[in-house]
């Protein structure tokens, strides 16, 4: 079965937590407080892909004014 462009944009905790470095016990405690947004199917969690990217982009530092 081919997956879709949609689908392919869903992410499991093993993978975030490879993506982010992390380990599944931090992404677990990242939801948990709310500094990840996901969503539950059955007792899986998942994520959006571009939830996370965009995590990634707020963290990045601002550009000193000169």
């Amino acid at each position: 079965m081919e997956q879709s462009k949609e689908t392919s944009q869903i992410m499991t905790v093993e993978e975030v937590a490879e993506f982010l470095k992390l380990s599944k016990i931090t992404v677990y405690k990242l939801v948990k407080k709310g500094q990840i947004p996901g969503f539950r199917v059955g007792n899986s969690w998942r994520f959006r892909k571009e939830d996370i990217y965009d995590i990634i982009l707020r963290q990045r530092p601002q550009d000193s004014v000169k």
